[in-house]
């Protein structure tokens, strides 16, 4: 659920929810982006922008997964998010380069990887004095670049994101909090698939990873990529995917312990 006014945001829940249990689900909203293509009147955000070449610094390796070079598929400029992001991005790594590998290399080179494995995805941060355009290497897919504007949204869990514990309700009345959000907030979809969006709360019609809790806290979104035949990149049947990474590691800046997951309609 993506409004475009916080206020807003706390209105409804307290209309559908109840004061109390409509502020502790207000509490849960993250700041977020929808990452839309820049045109004439919409500017690109800083040097945001999907496909392209990376924005390495210069002594920064291509990274590969099993000796096959991965693909980049996002450049997001955190200087130009930090102000909205706030407390929400404790450090400020400059530009992170996304690659994933990508599903449509030559089968030959495909079937010998693991696809499930930590090398499928890099998160590479990188100083924007010094960051140079970079142009991938055979085998891996130039996609277009597409500069981006970054419209700043605050965003509600979907209601598969939200634990019993998360909030107050009726227990004869609804089997969880999920039970709750379905019933109260249905008609504000949370799902959305279809559109690429950066850190916030991601489309949750399917369980991901920054749905879990532990000790920690939950992992942080960091980006959001939806099927997109401009750029002429999908992941099987209405495929989404995502990039989380652990609070920890984002506090830290460790990059290296970001994950990426391809989930499907």
């Amino acid at each position: 659920m993506q409004f475009d006014d916080p206020a807003g945001l706390s209105r409804v829940c307290a209309e559908r929810l109840g004061e109390k249990t409509g502020r502790q689900f207000a509490a849960m909203a993250r700041r977020g982006f929808r990452l839309v293509q820049s045109t004439g009147s919409v500017q690109a955000t800083g040097r945001c922008r999907l496909g392209g070449p990376a924005l390495l610094e210069p002594e920064t390796p291509w990274p590969e997964h099993s000796g096959v070079p991965l693909s980049l598929h996002a450049v997001l400029d955190t200087d130009a998010l930090a102000a909205w992001l706030g407390d929400e991005l404790p450090i400020r790594p400059g530009l992170l380069n996304f690659f994933y590998l990508d599903p449509d290399l030559p089968y030959e080179e495909y079937r010998k990887l693991d696809m499930y494995g930590a090398g499928v995805c890099r998160v590479i941060p990188a100083d924007p004095a010094r960051a140079v355009e970079t142009t991938a290497p055979e085998p891996a897919r130039s996609y277009p670049a597409m500069p981006v504007h970054a419209a700043e949204v605050t965003m509600l869990p979907d209601c598969w994101d939200v634990e019993d514990t998360d909030l107050e309700f009726d227990r004869e009345q609804h089997w969880g909090a999920p039970s709750l959000i379905l019933s109260e907030m249905g008609d504000l979809d949370g799902n959305t698939a279809g559109s690429h969006c950066a850190f916030g709360w991601p489309d949750t019609s399917h369980t991901l990873q920054v749905s879990s809790r532990d000790d920690d806290g939950s992992a942080v979104h960091l980006l959001q990529l939806a099927e997109d035949t401009e750029l002429g990149w999908g992941w099987g049947d209405a495929g989404t995917l995502y990039f989380t990474i652990p609070v920890k590691a984002l506090a830290t800046g460790d990059f290296r312990e970001a994950v990426a997951q391809v989930l499907c309609g």
